[in-house]
């Protein structure tokens, strides 16, 4: 009897996450995921084995979906007028095509052919990747990080590839289209995810950070990764994206070997004690130049002792 609560409590977990992530993104009128901005998607890229997700096939889904039905309608125990009266939830259903690993060009694509160039015949060493949080380093304050990115790094050669309002699928792309080609930077930065967080859950989006990461490193073999968790943003702690990127991060930090990616959690720097967001824009969501202030400092020396 025991057992078979143990049993009831665990798989209804389970499969009612399975549930709410099998139905969450899906095209309004046919069931298929919408792969965002741009071009027709690439083929689903590799994924790394700590941020995989659990993917049943059909034949698997079916044949535990069975399983369950019996198990319902068989039961014993206390908790059977539950398990039946519910009975319609407790369904596994095959996970959806991830629209974070399917490489698009999307917003990169008018910058794609300036980083190709950039990555051929310029020299850096620190390469940063990611969105418009990272591409804002370039704006002048008092919203932008220009002066705070000349006084922390003004004497490092970096190589900004961020690109406003991308994705990982975006960054993906870029990657697998000459951006990852000709010179090799010494140290990367990566943080990017935020952008996926309208239409992706968290666990879709820590496997398009992983993507992304496996890229990175099939091209820049000797250099070393410093991938950011995704920045806190939204007006408190309960905000829906914050909270799916905190899932992301908790998943993404899995990818940390301490070889040649090194996982770095500074969220807790840009919070309040109420959950509130520091050195932010009032969208709450890309840093002012307070922010980026709190972020060069806790990420310039390990990037600078990696490029000698």
């Amino acid at each position: 009897m025991r057992i078979d609560r143990l049993f009831v409590r665990a798989s209804c977990v389970v499969l009612v996450s399975a549930l709410a992530y099998a139905a969450q993104g899906q095209d309004n009128s046919k069931g298929v995921a919408r792969f965002g901005r741009g071009g027709p998607p690439g083929p689903p890229a590799p994924v790394p084995p700590e941020v995989t997700m659990p993917r049943p096939t059909s034949e698997e889904a079916d044949k535990i979906n069975v399983a369950l039905k019996e198990f319902v309608e068989n039961n014993k125990s206390s908790d059977k007028d539950l398990l039946k009266k519910y009975a319609s939830l407790m369904t596994v259903r095959v996970p959806r095509d991830n629209p974070c690993i399917r490489p698009a060009a999307g917003i990169r694509g008018p910058r794609h052919d300036a980083f190709v160039q950039t990555a051929n015949n310029e020299e850096f060493d620190i390469l940063f990747e990611g969105d418009s949080i990272t591409d804002w380093w370039s704006q002048p304050g008092p919203n932008g990080g220009k002066a705070v990115l000349n006084k922390y790094f003004g004497d490092a050669k970096i190589a900004n590839f961020a690109v406003a309002g991308d994705t990982t699928q975006g960054v993906l792309w870029g990657l697998q289209n000459g951006e990852g080609q000709g010179h090799k930077p010494k140290a990367i930065m990566l943080m990017i995810g935020t952008n996926n967080s309208g239409s992706a859950s968290g666990q879709e989006i820590a496997e398009g950070v992983g993507a992304d990461v496996l890229e990175l490193r099939k091209n820049f073999p000797d250099a070393k990764i410093l991938l950011l968790a995704i920045f806190p943003r939204g007006a408190g702690p309960n905000d829906a994206s914050r909270l799916k990127n905190e899932e992301a991060n908790s998943i993404i930090a899995k990818l940390d070997d301490q070889q040649h990616v090194f996982f770095k959690n500074i969220n807790s720097k840009f919070l309040n004690e109420t959950g509130g967001l520091i050195g932010f824009r009032p969208d709450n969501l890309h840093p002012n130049e307070q922010g980026y202030e709190i972020w060069a400092e806790a990420v310039v020396d390990t990037l600078k002792n990696w490029t000698k």
